[in-house]
């Protein structure tokens, strides 16, 4: 466990606004020496409070003009049926993120293509191959008003 000082604090925030910001300037906006602070990062590193860094891509740039969140209802609920969806999920490159939930059905998909033709290839051609399925439901994102992943 890592202590939570305001200091630690600090450093979770401005890393969430920019991932990218040098030790230095980090150093400086928090009030810490740039070696006291760059301990301070890599503990957060180490104990896994701080998983990684990634570069946040412009999906209509790239040609993704299709979003949908999709549930998926499972025909039985062993942890066998779950493990072979989850193995046929990870294979599929337009899902972009997969929660197991509570609810009426068992999986929330995040599912990204080229457009509602790609996306109705997907439906038939992925997500119709996988046997452990029993019903599919689609909400298609119309505009996003906030994403705190960008």
């Amino acid at each position: 466990m890592v202590a939570m000082d305001r200091y630690n604090e600090i450093i979770l925030q401005a890393l969430l606004v920019d991932g990218r910001i040098s030790n230095v300037d980090l150093a400086e906006k928090i009030g810490l020496s740039p070696s006291a602070c760059l301990r301070r990062v890599q503990e957060l590193e180490s104990k896994g409070l701080i998983k990684g860094y990634r570069a946040v891509l412009d999906s209509a740039l790239l040609g993704v003009e299709f979003i949908a969140y999709v549930g998926v209802g499972l025909r039985d609920h062993s942890m066998e049926s779950q493990s072979a969806f989850e193995a046929a999920i990870e294979r599929a490159l337009e899902v972009k993120e997969c929660h197991n939930v509570t609810g009426t059905f068992e999986y929330l998909l995040r599912v990204e293509t080229r457009n509602l033709q790609a996306y109705k290839a997907f439906h038939a051609d992925v997500l119709g191959a996988i046997p452990q399925i029993s019903n599919i439901t689609t909400h298609v994102v119309m505009e996003s008003t906030k994403d705190d992943r960008a």
